[in-house]
């Protein structure tokens, strides 16, 4: 069986350019030359490795963790199923860090709070070779993929990890920028969704409102937050005005905003610390 014939196969099931990503993994050549090839017989192995994984991609494992990578940033993440899928709407945020850091230069240190596969901390930390980051996840595996990430793009130096929950309690900390994607959505969205299952679930439950890590973390924050520093979370779409509130509640002294998506639903919260 040659490209075209195994494409066509699957071509009522599955996304033509799922399709084409999947079987480019599978005989290990990238997608362009797939479609320049599309005569190239397929051996026995690669038939069956294909036909297994397609079968996955039809029982609804998600593409990403079948090819074992993602892009985020211009930049191609390892990925497994122990961390969230990669999605666009987090690169509001580290473009937002991105412009904060290079308008204020004096700023050396940053916490990515529940990093996961570790995009945030790592993509930031290949635009600021001179500033040092720690990023925590309660999650043992999820650190395992980080550091391979961040040991990828040759910025491990740079980044510290450590399992915890949200922030280290061992020792004060105090961090000039706070970043964080933790899981916000509600409980019960969450069941009714068709990533339940399918992503971990420890990675997007945010309790009954979708807002229990956020809380959590604000109050870590307001010990943690240097004067002048910067907090910026993503949040779920519906919960804006909830998480401006609870932000507004946590400090004395901040500005507050929220950023739309390009869909413009609210998706970033900002809390800018003023100096006491």
């Amino acid at each position: 069986m040659n490209v075209k014939d195994f494409l066509d196969q699957y071509k009522t099931d599955v996304q033509d350019f799922d399709s084409q990503l999947l079987l480019a993994h599978v005989m290990e050549h990238p997608r362009t030359w797939l479609l320049s090839h599309l005569d190239a017989p397929l051996t026995a192995p690669q038939l069956d490795s294909a036909k297994r994984t397609f079968d996955q991609l039809q029982a609804g494992t998600p593409l990403p963790y079948l090819l074992g990578h993602w892009e985020f940033y211009g930049l191609d993440f390892e990925i497994s199923e122990d961390v969230l899928i990669p999605r666009p709407e987090t690169e509001l945020l580290v473009e937002k860090a991105i412009a904060w850091l290079q308008n204020n230069p004096e700023k050396k240190s940053v916490a990515d709070i529940g990093t996961g596969s570790g995009v945030i901390a790592v993509t930031l930390a290949t635009h600021f070779p001179e500033i040092n980051f720690i990023a925590t996840d309660i999650s043992r595996s999820a650190l395992k993929i980080a550091k391979h990430n961040a040991e990828k793009f040759h910025v491990h130096h740079q980044i510290e990890f450590i399992e915890c929950d949200l922030m280290p309690t061992n020792e004060p900390s105090y961090f000039d920028l706070i970043c964080a994607n933790l899981p916000y959505i509600p409980t019960q969205t969450l069941q009714q969704l068709p990533i339940y299952g399918k992503e971990p679930t420890i990675a997007l439950d945010g309790g009954e409102d979708g807002l229990d890590l956020y809380r959590r973390l604000l109050k870590l924050a307001t010990k943690s937050l240097t004067s002048n520093g910067m907090m910026l979370l993503e949040i779920e779409a519906t919960q804006g005005i909830q998480a401006f509130n609870i932000a507004y509640d946590s400090f004395d002294q901040a500005t507050i905003h929220l950023h739309q998506d390009l869909a413009g639903h609210d998706r970033l919260l900002e809390i800018m610390l003023h100096e006491n």
